[in-house]
C-alpha cells in the first residue's frame, strides 16, 4: 500500500498527561505537516476516537488508567485497520516494543527522545507501506530510539554516571531473588525479572505485555480494585494474596505488593510489584495449628482451659482446674461470685459481660477475644466461648463458658505483624526515596536542553547556569547509586550472604576519598588533621567507604555543616570519628541508633544506614559507637578499628 503521509496528515494523542499532549501538538503543527484532529486520555478513549475520526495516525501512550496502550492497541486496529499506531511511552524495555510490534505497532518511541526529532520520525511512519510483511532485524530496530550523544560535550561524562547508575539499578532489579515487575497503572506487565518468570513457570519476554490479573488465579477483579485506590485514594502500598500457576496438586501461593511511583504532581506514572513465594509460611503455619490442636487434643482440657458453667444469672455455679489455674482463684473463693470480676472496670461498667450472655442466649453462642483480668489483678488476653445450656426439656438452666489464655500467641502475632511492617515500610520508603533524585535528575536535564536550545541567553550565564544543574544531576545519581548500594547490603546481611575482600589499605587514603564524595554530594566535609596519621589497616575499601558515606551523610541529613572526621592512632587501634556542628542525638533515640528502620530527625531516610554501618565495622573485627558528651565536649560516632603491624 502507499504511503498515507503527506501535507495535513490526520493525528490523534492519547496520553494521560494533557501538558505532554500540549507539547507534542504544538510542535507537531508548527511543521505544518499534521493536523491534530483529537486528544484522548485513556485507551477508551483512543478506541472511540479512531472509530470516530479515522485517524492517519495515532500517538498512543503505554501506561493510562482505566485502560492502557497495549489493551487499546488491537481494539484500535481492528476498528481501523488503516490507521498507524505509534506506542509513545516512558518506558525503556526492548521486550515490550517486541510484544507492541507483535500487536501491530508501527513504531515504539520513549517519550526521553527529543520532541525536535518526532515529527520526522512520524512522517518516516506514514511513508512506510502498511502491507504486511516478514519482520527483519531492521524492523524490529525501528521499534527503539537509538539515543544520540549529547551536543554539549559537558554532558557526555554526567549521562556516562547517570547509566552507570541506572545500570546497577537493573542488575540489582535482575539479579533479585524475589519476584520483581514494572506494571502500567491498569495492571499490564512492562517488564519482569527472572525470579518473576520462574514462579509464573514462564520466560521474562513472556509476561512484557500481560495483564497481571490473568496470573492472580481469578482475582483479577481484587488486582484492579488494588491499583484503582492507589491511583485514585493516593494510597502508597497495596497487599494481595493469590494462587501461582500449576498443578492443582502443587498449589501454591504469592503474596503481591504493590507501590506506585508519581510524577512531581502524584500522578502514578507506573507501579513497582514485589511478589513472594509464600507457600512454604502458609504450610508452617498450618501445620503449626494442626500441632496445636493435637497438643490441646494430648494434654487434658481441664489444665489448659478455664471450664465452668454459670447460672442463668450468670454467678458461676462451677469451676475446673484450669480455671484456678488461669484466672487465680480457689473454687469456694469464686462460685457464686457473678463473673463480671472476670472483665476490666471500664466493660463492668458499660455492662459488657451482661451483654455477652444475652448475645449467646439470643445467637446460640457468643465468641470474642478480649482483656480479662486474675485474682492479683494482672491482666490477660483471652479467648472466650459463651454458650447456652438447656435442659432435657429445653429450659435454660444456665451458661458453658470456656476460656483460653492466648497471651502468649498475641505477642507473636505482633512480632509477625511487626515483621510485616518493617518490610512494607521498607518497600514504601525505597520507592519515596527514588523519587526525589529521578525528579531532580528529569527537571535538571529538562532544563539545561532549554538553556542549549535559547541562542539569546547571555553565554556566561548560561555555563553557571549549566554547571548548578549538573551539580544537581550528579548529587542525585550519587544518591540513588547510595540507596541502591544500601539496599543491596541490607539484603545481603539479611540472607547472611555479605561477602568482604580484605587488603591491606592506608585509613587516611579511605578518609580523603570520603571528603570528596561527600562534595560532590554537596556535603561540607572537614578532616582533622588535615593529613590524617599514617595508620594501615585491614579492610575492604569499597564495604568500609560504604560506612564512611552512611555516617557522613547521617551528620548532613541531621545535623549542621560542617561534618568532621577526626583521626587519631592508638596502641593496635586507629580511631576514627565523624561528627556534625549539630546538636547531637536525642538521648532517647541512642540506645536504638542501629537498629534497623530506626527513623529520627525531619529528614528521614530508610533507616538502614547506621544499622549498616554497625554490620560492616564488626565484619572487620572493629567496634561502633555514639559518644555524647554535656557541653561544649566532643560527640559523634566513634569508629575503632585493629591496626596492622
Amino acid at each position: 500500500m502507499t504511503s498515507t503521509a503527506g501535507p495535513g496528515s490526520t493525528i490523534v494523542l492519547v496520553d494521560d498527561s494533557s501538558e505532554l499532549r500540549a507539547l507534542v501538538r504544538r510542535r507537531l503543527e508548527r511543521t505544518g505537516q499534521f493536523v491534530v484532529v483529537g486528544e484522548g486520555a485513556d485507551g477508551d478513549e483512543a478506541i472511540s476516537l479512531a472509530i470516530r475520526l479515522e485517524p492517519d495516525l495515532i500517538l498512543l501512550d503505554t501506561s493510562m488508567p482505566t485502560c492502557d496502550g497495549l489493551q487499546a492497541l488491537p481494539a484500535i486496529l481492528a476498528v481501523c485497520p488503516e490507521t498507524r499506531v505509534v506506542m509513545f511511552t516512558g518506558f525503556e524495555e526492548r521486550g515490550l516494543a517486541d510484544r507492541a510490534r507483535e500487536l501491530g505497532a508501527a513504531d515504539f518511541m520513549e517519550k526521553s527522545m527529543p520532541l525536535s526529532e518526532l515529527p520526522d520520525r512520524l512522517l518516516r511512519v506514514l511513508r512506510r507501506p502498511t502491507a504486511a510483511g516478514p519482520v527483519g532485524q531492521q524492523d524490529r530496530d525501528r521499534l527503539h530510539v537509538v539515543r544520540a550523544p549529547p551536543e554539549n560535550a559537558e554532558l557526555v561524562g554526567d549521562q556516562s554516571l547517570v547509566d552507570e547508575h541506572v545500570a546497577q539499578f537493573q542488575d540489582l532489579f535482575e539479579q533479585a531473588a524475589i519476584g520483581m515487575a514494572t506494571l502500567t497503572v491498569t495492571g499490564s506487565i512492562v517488564r519482569a525479572n527472572p525470579a518473576l518468570a520462574a514462579l509464573m513457570s514462564c520466560r521474562p519476554f513472556d509476561l512484557v505485555g500481560v495483564d497481571y490479573g490473568r496470573l492472580t488465579g481469578g482475582l483479577g477483579a481484587d488486582l484492579d480494585q488494588a491499583l484503582a485506590d492507589i491511583a485514585a485514594e493516593g494510597r502508597d502500598l497495596a497487599l494481595l494474596e493469590h494462587p501461582l500457576p500449576g498443578a492443582e496438586e502443587l498449589a501454591r501461593t504469592a503474596r503481591l505488593t504493590l507501590a506506585p511511583i508519581r510524577d512531581s504532581q502524584g500522578r502514578v506514572l507506573y507501579v513497582f510489584a514485589q511478589v513472594q513465594d509464600i507457600t512454604e509460611l502458609r504450610a508452617a503455619e498450618s501445620h503449626l495449628r494442626a500441632s496445636e490442636e493435637h497438643f490441646r487434643l494430648l494434654v487434658a482440657a481441664v489444665s489448659e482451659y478455664a471450664i465452668y458453667m454459670l447460672d442463668v444469672d450468670g454467678n458461676v455455679a462451677s469451676w475446673n482446674v484450669g480455671a484456678q489455674r488461669i484466672k487465680g482463684y480457689d473454687a469456694d473463693e469464686i462460685i457464686g461470685s457473678h463473673f463480671r470480676v472476670f472483665y476490666p472496670p471500664d466493660e463492668q461498667q458499660a455492662g459488657h459481660p451482661n451483654s455477652n450472655l444475652a448475645l449467646a442466649l439470643r445467637d446460640g453462642a457468643y465468641a470474642e477475644e478480649g482483656w480479662r483480668v486474675r485474682k492479683d489483678g494482672s491482666r490477660f488476653w483471652a479467648s472466650v466461648v459463651i454458650s447456652p445450656v438447656y435442659d432435657d426439656a429445653g429450659v435454660h438452666i444456665g451458661f458453658a463458658k470456656v476460656t483460653h489464655d492466648q497471651t502468649s500467641q498475641r505477642l507473636h502475632e505482633q512480632d509477625r505483624q511487626l515483621a510485616a511492617d518493617q518490610q512494607t515500610h521498607l518497600l514504601a520508603v525505597a520507592a519515596h526515596e527514588l523519587r526525589t533524585p529521578t525528579a531532580v535528575i528529569e527537571g535538571s536535564a529538562r532544563a539545561l536542553q532549554d538553556a542549549l536550545q535559547d541562542a539569546e541567553q547571555d553565554a556566561e550565564q548560561d555555563t553557571v547556569g549549566r554547571a548548578g544543574l549538573l551539580s544537581s544531576i550528579r548529587g542525585s545519581a550519587d544518591r540513588l547509586r547510595r540507596l541502591a548500594a544500601d539496599l543491596a547490603t541490607a539484603s545481603q546481611v539479611e540472607g547472611g550472604t555479605l561477602r568482604h575482600e580484605p587488603q591491606e589499605v592506608l585509613v587516611a587514603d579511605l578518609l580523603r576519598r570520603a571528603g570528596v564524595r561527600a562534595g560532590l554530594a554537596g556535603i561540607e566535609v572537614v578532616l582533622s588533621p588535615p593529613e590524617p596519621p599514617v595508620a594501615i589497616v585491614r579492610a575492604d575499601p569499597v564495604r568500609f567507604a560504604q560506612a564512611l558515606d552512611n555516617l557522613i551523610d547521617n551528620g548532613g541529613r541531621h545535623g549542621r555543616p560542617p561534618v568532621s572526621i577526626w583521626c587519631e592512632v592508638e596502641e593496635e587501634a586507629v580511631l576514627i570519628r565523624v561528627d556534625d556542628a549539630g546538636g547531637g542525638v536525642d538521648a532517647e533515640l541512642v540506645p536504638r541508633l542501629f537498629t534497623r528502620f530506626i527513623l529520627g530527625g525531619p529528614r528521614r531516610g530508610t533507616g538502614l544506614g547506621l544499622f549498616l554501618v554497625r554490620e560492616i565495622v564488626q565484619a572487620h573485627g572493629g567496634e561502633v559507637a555514639y559518644r555524647s558528651q554535656d557541653g561544649d565536649g566532643p560527640r559523634g560516632f566513634e569508629i575503632r578499628l585493629p591496626t596492622v603491624g
